[in-house]
């Protein structure tokens, strides 16, 4: 029921949900509520539709979230499902896909890394063809596949990294490319700091590093004492036979292999088997933030945490999914800690333990097990090692929050200052919006503008948006502003003075994780939904001094824009940094806001954010168009994980021209017709 809606209007449509209501099946389901303009309010699941739709309409809520949402519902939409899992997993789909106001959401991170040991599995025998009788320890990150074998998921880069410099210092296994390997004549660098046991020029051969590759994979599965074990009877079978060197070298791994464990300080006696994988969740919420800590123990070896943080905390819900059949109400911990198993291990690879801070649904852990296809547990009030890890994540959260609330109080004190510094009329600083652009080139080559947007105290990545500079003198920065200002606000102007009010701008297209490659131009105002859309910014930030602010004026003049709204980060004196000045372009005097400024470090900060954006997109401009990386892309197939995979494969395009067939099909994921096409197209 929308608050601008009469009486009589709001009646009818109460009358009209009541009756949809009525005739809701008592089966599982998944339902959504929408506002009167067609917004997401929120969605939820149910075992029993009817009676959990049913509670929202029927109980007096007072003055909760809930009633505050219930007074804007105008539309109910349902889906009925087979089973509780089914609604899960449809449920949080559309959370993800529809960012309802009223739900927790955590934001899809990018994928957790693997650590990938090529080839076929160690066990399955050592006389395999080709490159995989000596598997490679590799980082790796995307979809998993049954041609290798995949320990993880990591929480970050750096523990599988840590993890691979420990299988080379214990287990000497090889980490170079197939190509690298293939081509050796001699040991390289890292066997002399016995680092690798040199496959590629045959210093151990097949049967032995089989030998070293099993044991490795019986180390991350958390055989650790058996490996051990096996190697001191390994260390006396070679001291028996008067193979001293050799014996010494063993030594040398069970001691390295022994310090590891040593610092993990874990008490594997408290372990079963089934328990050596392992996530710990640990939640903490406070000042209308939450905080969700991940560590994950694969192995019975505790590889690092990562911190979540979800939006829509403060608006959330946290009615209870099933308080229609009786269960209390949740507390918002709980809520979030629900919210993230649900959204978190959809499409993922669920450990068989979770060790939680507060104690979820059983329901929602039978659900995300039936799911899985594989049993899952939760535990809570852990004891043992388990209450170690779980002490370490809850500690982990609490700083982590911490240090999140700090950086947004600071970074709201620095939007107060720079509103208050420039005098900009702006009543609410949550909604200041500031765009600031910056031109980047090499003498003139691959010129690339950039627009980054800083909105609701944060750097909003999702909006920033390239242009391609093209048509001007090479290093003609001037000319170059003015391109991107009059491609940036042209139909907003038209907008303006077609309808009379500020419009609405197109949206902002490109998002920092591509900033790989130059942005494409945004989509029309039409494509993109109201909610994605921008206005017209508050401030707008110009990377450079009188002449680019001239020429920004130049075009605000043209287009009937406010003059007021530009803003020159000129250098200072020496170029140094903190004494930059701040040039206006309706004639305002130079202003210097000092070194130690809130609002300076706060435009320092945007200025920094769009040279970066700038800067990294025209080196993979320059880079395509120094090397013919265009000649892959125009090649029907041949997206951006192929194009990496063979520019990786063969160092560069020429690499890729100079390989015939039978080695383009080599690589992972080109097919024998592929490869030939590839080949037809660079030849």
């Amino acid at each position: 029921m929308s608050d601008d809606a009469t009486p009589e209007a709001a009646a009818s449509a109460r009358e009209r949900l009541l009756a949809e209501v009525a005739a809701l099946p008592g089966l599982p389901g998944v339902y959504r509520w929408f506002d009167a303009q067609g917004g997401v309010l929120y969605v939820g699941k149910a075992r029993n539709l009817k009676k959990r739709v049913s509670s929202y309409l029927h109980k007096d809520h007072g003055g909760t979230r809930i009633g505050a949402m219930v007074a804007r519902i105008a539309r109910l939409e349902t889906t009925v499902v087979r089973t509780e899992a089914e609604a899960l997993l449809l449920e949080n789909n559309l959370i993800k896909t529809l960012d309802p106001r009223f739900n927790i959401l955590f934001r899809d991170d990018k994928s957790y890394p693997y650590l990938k040991i090529t080839g076929p599995r160690a066990a399955d025998g050592a006389g395999a063809a080709s490159a995989s009788r000596f598997p490679r320890v590799a980082y790796y990150r995307g979809a998993v596949d049954r041609k290798h074998r995949y320990f993880g998921p990591y929480p970050s880069a750096w523990a599988v990294k840590d993890t691979i410099q420990l299988l080379q210092k214990v287990f000497l296994l090889r980490t170079c490319e197939d190509t690298v390997f293939s081509n050796r004549s001699r040991p390289c660098l890292l066997h002399q700091i016995r680092r690798c046991s040199a496959p590629c020029v045959g210093f151990i051969g097949v049967d032995d590093y089989a030998r070293d590759v099993r044991d490795a994979e019986r180390f991350l599965l958390g055989e650790q004492q058996q490996v051990i074990d096996d190697l001191q009877a390994q260390m006396m079978t070679l001291a028996d036979a008067l193979e001293f060197e050799k014996a010494a070298e063993v030594r040398d791994r069970i001691g390295a292999l022994s310090r590891v464990l040593h610092q993990q300080a874990m008490d594997e006696s408290s372990l079963s088997a089934s328990d050596r994988d392992v996530d710990v969740l640990a939640v903490k919420v406070a000042g209308g933030r939450a905080c969700v800590n991940l560590a994950m123990v694969r192995g019975g070896r505790h590889l690092g945490d990562r911190a979540y943080f979800p939006s829509h905390v403060d608006d959330a819900v946290t009615w209870d999914a099933e308080a229609a059949e009786g269960r209390a109400q949740s507390d918002p911990e709980t809520a979030v800690l629900e919210a993230f198993i649900a959204q978190h291990y959809l499409g993922q690879a669920v450990p068989p333990l979770l060790v939680t801070s507060h104690a979820p649904d059983p329901a929602l852990i039978a659900a995300l097990a039936e799911a899985a296809g594989s049993k899952v547990r939760s535990v809570q009030q852990p004891r043992e090692q388990r209450r170690i890890w779980l002490e370490m994540a809850a500690k982990g959260a609490e700083l982590a929050l911490a240090r999140l609330l700090a950086e947004e109080g600071s970074q709201r004190e620095r939007t107060r200052a720079l509103i208050e510094a420039l005098d900009l009329d702006v009543a609410d600083p949550d909604a200041l919006r500031i765009e600031c652009f910056d031109v980047s080139h090499t003498a003139g080559e691959a010129a690339q503008a950039s627009c980054v947007v800083y909105e609701k105290h944060q750097m909003q990545s999702s909006q920033y948006r390239r242009f391609n500079i093209e048509g001007i003198t090479g290093g003609d920065d001037c000319a170059a502003m003015r391109q991107v200002l009059t491609r940036r606000y042209a139909k907003l102007a038209e907008a303006l003075a077609r309808e009379g009010a500020e419009p609405t701008a197109e949206p902002a297209a490109e998002p920092t994780t591509a900033d790989a490659e130059p942005a494409p131009e945004a989509a029309a105002p039409s494509a993109a939904p109201r909610a994605a859309r921008a206005r017209l910014p508050d401030l707008v930030l110009v990377d450079g001094g009188r002449g680019q602010v001239a020429m920004a004026r130049e075009v605000f003049q043209d287009l009937g824009l406010d003059l007021g709204l530009i803003v020159g980060v000129e250098k200072g004196e020496g170029r140094k940094v903190g004494l930059e000045e701040l040039v206006f372009a309706d004639g305002r005097p130079k202003v210097y806001l000092g070194h130690d400024s809130a609002a300076l470090m706060l435009v320092a900060q945007i200025r920094d954010e769009a040279h970066r954006f700038a800067i990294t997109g025209m080196r993979a401009r320059r880079a395509s168009v120094r090397t013919g990386g265009s000649k892959l892309e125009d090649i029907p197939g041949v997206g951006p994980r192929k194009r990496a995979r063979l520019l990786q494969r063969f160092g560069g395009v020429r690499g890729v021209s100079n390989a015939g067939v039978d080695d383009l099909a080599a690589v992972e994921g080109i097919s024998r017709e592929l490869a030939e096409e590839i080949y037809r197209a660079l030849h």
